[in-house]
């Protein structure tokens, strides 16, 4: 095929150099030919190989430089790699395209200590990253908390996606791993400011406040950040970007992510799935004092534990007091009986995503005769499967919270900061079915029933009516002026960032 091809290509320039020169000219060129001797014809010849050869080696490296799309037009005989390098370019994964990094100048460092277990430290990284946009500084990959009470050793890289975070953000925010040598230095010799942020502040004070705090020390650690910004009242840009960092900005690692795609396919292959944040744990009864149920060497133990942290400062709670408030998390019993009144399906399944439930299978008796589909990441993984997140509660936490984002129904026992932050996330994904239960109303019910004072039917219905609008549908954020404790958490439903259902799906 590429003799044929060459010896037309011959044919076809000696037929334009006779129409060129014409007839003598050609025949005079002939006869130089001929008289030439062999060895003379024999070293223009090799000269001439020598020059292709060369040419095309160039032409080679040119194509290697500029891609193998260069050579894809031309024929098989001169590129043999042509099909082969298009299709291993098919098969290489598509770039992302990363946002343009905004360009600003720079007025100092901040570090960031977080406080708190996975979902409040979550909610204080949004925040602190909203923060050091607006006041035109760096931030430094914030800190993870591994001296509370669940003693989780794990950095920020080992739960959330440290790469996608720095890039994802990048046209808002620079994001440094770690400080650069000088700064690092700096820091080492104690040439920097730390403290603590108020509570529940706005954008002027880290305007008025802050920032010259991080102008004067060049460094600025912040060793406290949970609800360090203001619920409402800030500007509409500045929440934004707080759903932003937390929707888009803060994803888990892959092997996390991977984790709970394949436990959220178990459960999708069997149907429906309700997730329940069953809040019944050892930590959360002794910081509480809520012991409903408990018996006296349960009440006892909790006593000693909440006695043995002294930053829960809280230490003679009446627990019965406490309960008829709203105050305490449901009891399995209690949650068994919720369920079944607002007409959950038997045989649905429930993942308890939760830790340790306080006094194990006795305490969850009630709940699993009455809906026999209780599993756990534990009963429906290989114990290989959470080898990597074992004694580590935070990445335990990601794996619930990822999975309970996904689910049919959410359904949170308490009003803790996975219940809130999972509840604004749901809102944001469409208005995903969310019950919110309210316990006050609830433990009044139950007691009433137990004691007969209420049929089940009526017990049922009122459980019902009274939930009706409580299941995650769009409404506006409850604000309450100089109260920030007591109204509606901007996580659990960030108004300003979601659409009604008929409007189109926006990126944030």
């Amino acid at each position: 095929m590429c003799k044929m091809e060459k010896s037309l290509y011959h044919r076809k320039l000696w037929e334009i150099k006779v129409r060129l020169l014409g007839d003598s000219k050609v025949e005079k060129l002939r006869n130089s030919f001929a008289s030439r001797s062999p060895t003379s014809l024999w070293m223009i010849r090799a000269v001439s190989v020598l020059l292709l050869w060369s040419c095309f080696v160039h032409l080679m490296a040119l194509g290697d430089m500029w891609g193998p799309r260069l050579f894809n037009g031309w024929p098989s005989c001169f590129n043999q790699r042509g099909l082969s390098t298009a299709a291993e370019m098919k098969s290489l994964p598509a770039k992302i395209a990363l946002p343009p990094k905004r360009v600003y100048q720079n007025n100092g460092y901040l570090m960031v200590s977080c406080n708190g277990g996975l979902n409040q430290m979550r909610a204080a990284i949004c925040d602190m990253v909203t923060v050091a946009r607006y006041m035109n500084v760096t931030l430094i990959v914030p800190e993870l908390d591994k001296t509370s009470f669940w003693n989780d050793p794990s950095e920020f890289k080992d739960i959330f996606d440290v790469d996608h975070f720095i890039s994802s953000l990048r046209d808002e925010v620079r994001i440094l791993k770690e400080l650069p040598p000088r700064v690092k230095k700096r820091v080492e010799l104690g040439m920097y400011h730390e403290m603590p942020p108020i509570s529940w502040s706005n954008m002027s004070y880290y305007q008025n406040q802050i920032l010259p705090l991080v102008k004067k020390h060049k460094v600025l650690h912040l060793n406290k950040t949970d609800s360090r910004l203001a619920n409402n009242g800030l500007p509409v840009e500045v929440q934004k970007l707080r759903c932003r960092v937390n929707f888009n900005g803060l994803k888990f690692t892959p092997q996390i992510e991977e984790l709970g795609r394949r436990v959220v396919n178990i459960l999708r292959e069997k149907g429906p799935f309700l997730v329940l944040h069953l809040r019944y744990e050892m930590d959360m009864l002794a910081f509480s004092g809520c012991s409903h149920g408990c018996n006296p060497e349960e009440e006892e133990e909790l006593t000693r534990m909440r006695y043995a942290y002294p930053w829960w400062k809280e230490k003679v709670i009446n627990s019965e007091e406490k309960r008829k408030e709203g105050l305490c998390p449901l009891t399995p019993e209690e949650t068994a009986l919720t369920l079944t009144a607002l007409g959950i399906d038997r045989n649905v399944q429930i993942y308890i995503a939760a830790g340790e439930i306080y006094g194990g299978e006795r305490r969850m008796k009630a709940l699993t005769d009455a809906f026999p589909n209780v599993v756990r990441k534990e009963t429906i993984l290989e114990s290989s499967d959470l080898d990597f997140c074992r004694n580590h509660s935070s990445q335990m936490a990601a794996l619930d919270y990822l999975v309970a984002v996904e689910s049919d129904i959410f359904v949170p026992t308490n009003d803790g900061n996975m219940a809130r932050v999972v509840e604004g996330h749901r809102r944001f994904l469409g208005f995903k079915k969310t019950i919110q239960l309210n316990r006050k109303f609830l433990v009044k019910l139950i007691d009433e029933y137990t004691e007969g004072l209420l049929t089940w039917d009526v017990f049922s219905s009122m459980v019902k009516a009274f939930h009706s609008t409580r299941m995650g549908s769009p409404k506006r954020r409850l604000v309450i002026p100089n109260k920030p404790k007591e109204e509606d958490y901007f996580y659990s439903n960030p108004q300003e960032c979601l659409q009604l259902l008929d409007e189109p799906l926006r990126v944030i």
